[in-house]
């Protein structure tokens, strides 16, 4: 049986996030991001859903690209206040833990599904460690968010691919720099 977290739900938005804004969906590339986060069953997902979820992601990658912990909290309870509804504990008829949904209900739209588990999970995410719980990478040719749990300083970078990437390019335009001089 399927246990839901707080962290899990947060990686499935941010993964959502990815494939909805920064690839090309399709009902197969939404479907596939689903299913690796435990979606079992028919997903009936159609076209009309699947730009519903982009849409949502878009709000919720502006979330994740708030400069400061009051910008994400004032964008969250927007979200919230707006598309939330009072929360419920569901099994999904036994096939999963009990979690909480702020959706209407077990069957409702994915746009609203993804909108509201994935706010309320950043929304708890923020409230425990009192911080942005993720970021967009700080790359000019990537900006795609990613999550941030961790203590110390803020992440920058979505991996250590575009990290790499940027420290390779800084390296480069300061030794042109230099030979140029």
């Amino acid at each position: 049986m399927e246990v839901h977290s707080t962290k899990a739900m947060a990686a499935r938005a941010v993964d959502l996030c990815v494939a909805l804004l920064h690839e090309q969906p399709s009902i197969e590339s939404v479907s596939r991001v689903l299913r690796e986060h435990g979606e079992i069953g028919d997903l009936d997902l159609g076209a009309d859903d699947v730009a519903a979820m982009r849409a949502a992601a878009a709000r919720l990658r502006e979330v994740l690209g708030s400069a400061t912990v009051e910008e994400a909290v004032a964008r969250l309870n927007r979200l919230l206040s707006g598309a939330a509804h009072a929360p419920r504990l569901t099994s999904h008829g036994g096939t999963t833990s009990w979690h909480v949904h702020v959706d209407s209900a077990d069957d409702a739209p994915w746009g609203e599904w993804f909108l509201t588990s994935s706010a309320m999970a950043l929304a708890v995410l923020l409230a425990d460690h009192q911080r942005v719980p993720g970021g967009l990478c700080a790359s000019a040719s990537c900006g795609r968010p990613y999550l941030d749990f961790g203590g110390g300083s803020p992440r920058r970078y979505c991996s250590t691919r575009c990290a790499t990437r940027e420290r390779v390019a800084a390296h480069r335009s300061r030794t042109s720099s230099a030979i140029g001089d």
